[in-house]
């Protein structure tokens, strides 16, 4: 027996095609697609304009993708809610909402764990499961968007997982998710975030797609990248800068750097000259982050004074910079920590969707 498609996972071009393969018109892959990227249907049978007897004969013949929500935290000091999805293999992923005064934003994650092992990260901690697929890493935008009742305006593809190890996937659900016949978010609003994959950065460049890239830059050298980073090893930050230049000038996209602050390791005034160097050969912006606390982890957030310090010293160098406002500190909210809390539980809150 022939393994289903997954029915949400495919262009609008592509759902055409399978569609007319199987005798149908080309205009009933529109009204699905509809139901499914617009409409966000959790299911077949809530396509009303379709006959019954093709409602049941997608059944047969596709998969149907629809995340089940199983838990999620809600923030008391800003509101932030982070949802643990269940995938349909019983593997969990978790997302973030997050409501801010230019509208509301959406992490999402990637892949089932990750295989970066970054030091300061609960997202690598046991390794990488599987990658996500696109529907999969749609549907973390759709339920949230159904569970909230607000719309999205921004997507950050930030959460588990490294999102060009993933390259393939990531790009479907790009295009699906900026797709005029679906939600169509503004490939401006959307952030890709990599912690440095050279090739893959190339690869998305010559796509000359309208995204952002956040490069985890973390360190200003080589030597400092290698004890944080192990993909510092395979590429260093000569290749990197390269490849942020050519996604430049391929896209014109300015790049930012992701810079998790971290106590006593990379966090000094120097680090701050040596990283205002890097930044100053490219057209980007920094963002500090306040590295979030993880139980796992032996790694300490920078004391206030020296991040301000090295803002300080960066804004001296005529580079572009912001400290990253912490969201969701109260409910596990870097990246990981939920759904580790959950394996190690063992068991799955009840559903809290409510169809």
């Amino acid at each position: 027996m022939a393994e289903k498609r997954d029915i949400k996972s495919l262009t609008i071009e592509e759902l055409k095609e399978e569609l007319v393969s199987k005798g149908e018109k080309s205009f009933r892959a529109v009204q699905m697609y509809s139901w499914m990227h617009e409409k966000m249907a959790r299911s077949f049978g809530e396509m009303t304009n379709l006959s019954k007897d093709f409602r049941e004969k997608c059944k047969e013949w596709y998969t149907y993708t629809a995340l089940s929500p199983v838990q999620m935290q809600e923030s008391r000091i800003d509101g932030t809610k982070k949802f643990l999805f269940a995938l349909g293999d019983g593997n969990v992923v978790e997302s973030v909402w997050m409501k801010y005064k230019h509208g509301n934003s959406v992490c999402i994650s990637s892949q089932v764990g990750c295989r970066m092992g970054c030091g300061f990260c609960a997202s690598g901690i046991g390794g990488l499961v599987r990658n996500l697929t696109p529907s999969e890493m749609l549907d973390q935008v759709y339920a949230i968007t159904i569970l909230t009742g607000e719309r999205v305006s921004n997507v950050v593809v930030m959460g588990t997982g490294e999102p060009l190890d993933n390259y393939e996937n990531l790009l479907t659900f790009l295009r699906i998710l900026t797709d005029e016949n679906g939600l169509h978010i503004s490939q401006r609003s959307v952030t890709v975030s990599t912690c440095g994959l050279v090739p893959q950065i190339e690869r998305l460049a010559e796509e000359k797609l309208q995204i952002t890239l956040a490069l985890s830059l973390h360190a200003a050298t080589d030597e400092k990248r290698k004890k944080l980073m192990p993909i510092a090893s395979r590429y260093s930050i000569e290749e990197l800068m390269r490849a942020c230049a050519y996604y430049f000038e391929q896209t014109g996209r300015r790049i930012t750097f992701e810079y998790s602050m971290v106590r006593g390791v990379n966090d000094s005034l120097q680090d701050a000259e040596n990283l205002s160097r890097l930044a100053g050969r490219l057209r980007c912006h920094v963002n500090l982050i306040p590295v979030n606390p993880i139980r796992e982890r032996s790694y300490v957030q920078s004391d206030r004074d020296s991040i301000l310090a090295f803002k300080n010293t960066l804004e001296k160098n005529k580079i572009n910079v912001t400290i990253r406002r912490e969201m969701g500190r109260d409910i596990d909210g870097a990246c990981g920590q939920l759904r580790r809390r959950n394996m190690e539980g063992g068991q799955y809150a009840e559903s809290i969707f409510h169809n």
